[in-house]
């Protein structure tokens, strides 16, 4: 179109009738409508003429309102061209390429080649079929070679999987199709195929281009992201067994990844590069890529410290001592412009002398291949530092008392405490206590005692149980019995609510081996006024079967008693038939009557409630069925059930334990009775008033009976001496 002169104005005038159709293209020059009006009236005309009104068509209509599909209606030429806008224009695009790659024979006017590779500079979303287009067009052509070339400038290009799979699959069936017109061609001449260099040619191409399927996928997938890590390890996985590809897959990784904007460990490539060298025994290529991998700006300080580490390594694997204490010494050296760790705005190798992962390794080589000095340096430069960690401080002390310096070692812990809060600083103390009283045993008792209160302050509940039972060792061991007996009592107060139990249970243990059985019914008491109903019931079931055993039947009367008041019948059915076998051995008539008036009257308790919270819950929301409209039957008593449950949990939270007001003593027996009875030796002094019982009871009083003679009669015949 560039060649036309003639614009809109410049009239090819060959019948009268086209007047009209000239003065209104004049008139609209940008009108679609008006030239395809004009060209649908010069249908009939001559070739040259119609042609001259596409092209100027096309010269004056703006590029980005038009585009053309060409129809054949002819077998030799070109009849027609529709012009559309663009909403279609892809879709125009897509028609273009496949009539005009179909019919190569037919369209001898157009270059071909630059059109289609118009659209792939327009639609770059749709590189595939395109790329398949232009290919389609040559093999039709019968330019084979062309085509592979496009197949392979293609594979080569294409950004996406998609664009990918479409060009390559397409390559593929083009390949099968050469060897299978190659076979039929050479059978049909009755050649033999195993002679045919051709044919051998075609299949070995074929195969090749099977076998470069992953390494071409991969290049896709790094032309989308060149700085991915994972896929250019996956490319030297490809390459494996050919080294110099390998060498040039990790210089060239090396190169295009920019660290700030890579996806994964792009350290992970230099120390990779480093180990191929290392792994074929060129130890100083691999230090020359480990040097050049601790100049480059990592994203992240732990990056390079990897680096670092890794770098030592290799001179560990390879019996380089010194050399390996030199780098990691090199890298925890003291730059000359210091830096924070986490300031980002400073480069890495400003910032690593305060990782912790290289000088836990400068460390560990100190302690194998350095002296005592150095290695105590080291520790001390990590505290300094502020970058220790509690297992690093246990280390240094296990260090210190390994060489004798107790006291240094015992410093050492101390330190750490300094550095560390709860519970970071729990460790420490645990071993710190631990390995204090293994030293001194009970020499050094008063100061024991005062790292223990050290430790107990601000002790949070989870960790305050293991402190306490070393206390608690220590004084059993070395101090005094009051004193473990006092620390097991705090315990039970300090730990957590869910151990209280299994702490009551030691403490009491622990008084009995040292004081007697006796020594801990004010221990039982304690732990039934502190424990849940659950743990509070099998504390009252102990303590009234220990007071059985020594022969107190009526403290253990007056234990039932009091725990019945939390012992539902229908639930705690274990605590009834305890106490009904109790008395079944030890009590009489009287005392298991006493027993089922007591059942009786803990039920009705029980079930008054529930009947209150019933009656609370119909007054509180009328009828079931204003809970809820329309609804009967199975759901009206599942409203019922869950309002029932609501009020239970609310009444519960008001209503005050039992055992803050019942005492562990019969009916009419006092608090103050019970504070007397626990004080008491001798059970035979208690004083129980059994008439107040019988007639509590509804007992009849005692009947007064008279004498009287016996008739005569009685005794028959019988005579008087």
């Amino acid at each position: 179109t560039d060649s036309i002169a003639p614009g809109p104005f410049i009239r090819i005038l060959q019948e009268d009738d086209d007047l009209p159709y000239e003065e209104e293209i004049i008139r609209n020059p940008y009108s679609v409508k008006c030239w395809i009006r004009y060209i649908e009236h010069k249908q009939n005309a001559q070739k040259s003429v119609l042609n001259m009104i596409y092209e100027r068509a096309l010269k004056e209509l703006p590029g980005r309102y038009v585009h053309v599909i060409f129809i054949v209606n002819y077998i030799h030429t070109m009849q027609n061209v529709h012009i559309f806008s663009c909403k279609i224009q892809l879709q125009l695009w897509h028609e273009l390429c496949d009539l005009i790659s179909q019919n190569p024979d037919k369209v001898t006017s157009l270059k071909v080649g630059a059109i289609i590779r118009g659209g792939l500079t327009r639609f770059t979303d749709q590189l595939g079929k395109l790329w398949c287009s232009l290919a389609d067009y040559y093999i039709r052509s019968g330019h084979f070679e062309k085509a592979r070339d496009v197949y392979e400038e293609a594979i080569l290009t294409v950004v996406t999987v998609r664009d990918f799979t479409q060009v390559f699959d397409s390559y593929a069936q083009f390949e099968e199709s050469m060897i299978a017109a190659k076979m039929e061609t050479t059978s049909e001449l009755g050649q033999d195929e195993d002679g045919d260099i051709d044919l051998e040619l075609r299949l070995a191409r074929f195969e090749l281009l099977i076998t470069r399927r992953p390494l071409l996928l991969n290049s896709v997938l790094l032309r989308q992201n060149p700085h991915n890590v994972h896929e250019w390890h996956k490319r030297v996985k490809l390459y494996e067994g050919q080294p110099r590809q390998i060498i040039n897959t990790y210089t060239e990784a090396v190169q295009t990844i920019d660290p700030l904007k890579a996806t994964g460990k792009p350290h992970s490539l230099w120390v990779s590069f480093a180990r191929f060298y290392e792994d074929n025994e060129q130890l100083d290529d691999a230090r020359t890529i480990f040097e050049k991998a601790t100049k480059v700006n990592y994203k992240q300080v732990d990056d390079l410290a990897a680096v670092w580490c890794e770098y030592g390594e290799m001179e560990l694997r390879h019996e380089n001592y010194d050399q390996a204490l030199r780098i990691l010494r090199k890298a925890t050296a003291i730059p000359a412009r210091k830096a924070e760790y986490f300031d980002s705005s400073e480069p890495v190798q400003n910032r690593v002398y305060k990782s912790l992962k290289v000088w836990s390794m400068l460390a560990d080589l100190e302690e194998s291949l350095g002296t005592f000095q150095s290695t105590k340096a080291v520790y001390d430069r990590i505290i300094d530092l502020r970058i220790a960690t509690p297992q690093i401080i246990i280390n240094y002390a296990m260090f210190l008392e390994e060489h004798n310096y107790f006291e240094d070692s015992f410093k050492a812990y101390e330190r750490g405490i300094a550095l560390f809060r709860w519970p970071n600083v729990h460790d420490i103390w645990n071993t710190y206590l631990t390995k204090f009283i293994d030293r001194y045993g009970g020499k050094k008792l008063e100061r024991a005692r005062d790292l223990f209160e050290q430790a107990l302050d601000r002790c949070p509940a989870k960790y305050a149980k293991t402190i306490y039972l070393l206390y608690a060792k220590l004084e059993e061991e070395y101090g005094l019995a009051r004193h473990a007996m006092a620390v097991y009592e705090r315990a039970t107060a300090a730990v957590e609510p869910e151990e209280q139990h299994q702490m009551f249970n030691i403490y009491i243990k622990r008084a009995a081996e040292i004081y007697g059985v006796t020594h801990t019914r004010a221990i039982y008491q304690k732990a039934i006024e502190v424990l849940p109903d659950e743990h509070a019931r099998d504390m009252c079931l102990r303590f009234a079967d220990m007071e059985s055993k020594l022969g107190e039947i009526d403290r253990a009367r007056a234990i039932y008693s009091y725990c019945s008041q939390i012992c539902d019948p229908r639930v705690t059915a274990h605590f009834w038939q305890t106490w009904k076998e109790f008395e079944v051995r030890h009590g009489n008539e009287d005392t298991i009557r006493e027993m089922l008036r007591i059942k009786r009257s803990v039920q009705a308790t029980y079930n008054t409630q529930v009947n209150f919270m019933s009656s609370q819950m119909l007054k509180a929301t009328g009828t079931v069925s204003d809970l809820a409209p329309g609804q009967s039957g199975v759901d009206d008593m599942k409203l019922l059930e869950q309002k029932a449950q609501q009020l239970a949990a609310e009444a519960e939270q008001d209503k005050p334990k039992p055992k803050d007001k019942i005492l562990f003593v019969r009916s009419d027996t006092s608090r103050s009775e019970l504070a007397e009875l626990a004080k008491q030796a001798n059970p035979d002094e208690i004083d129980i008033d059994d008439e107040d019982e019988d007639a509590e009871d509804g007992e009849p009083d005692e009947v007064q009976l008279e004498q009287k003679s016996v008739p005569t009669a009685v005794f028959g015949g019988l005579k008087d001496d």
